[in-house]
């Protein structure tokens, strides 16, 4: 199975939940995980940056094989560059169009 993620909310507890639950596919014991994709966008880019006291939680799941995809428009709509964030996240030009392709390729979609 494949999940995204959509980490759009900037409400602080909605992104823990977010990562929380990327954390528990990671460590599903089942094996019927495969790929966890994250993408952020909107508020929710916030916690994909190095301005995040939080960054090594991301870094972690970044090791851990987990995707993460950041929306090129909110970074550009909130001043801030692709070196404001984590290293290792990738940047799509649209967020909610990465969703949808990740959904169109199977992938499950989770928002907390």
């Amino acid at each position: 199975m494949q999940t995204v993620v959509h980490l759009v909310s900037a409400d602080e507890t909605e992104q823990q939940t977010a990562l929380n639950i990327v954390r528990n596919l990671v460590e599903d014991e089942s094996g019927t995980i495969d790929d966890v994709a994250v993408v952020a966008q909107a508020g929710g880019i916030e916690r994909v940056t190095t301005r995040e006291d939080e960054g090594e939680e991301v870094e972690n799941l970044l090791a851990d094989g987990v995707e993460f995809k950041a929306c090129s428009n909110t970074l550009q709509m909130k001043g801030l560059e692709e070196s404001d964030l984590v290293g290792g996240i990738e940047t799509v030009p649209e967020g909610a169009v990465e969703v949808t392709r990740l959904q169109t390729e199977g992938y499950a979609y989770i928002r907390p």
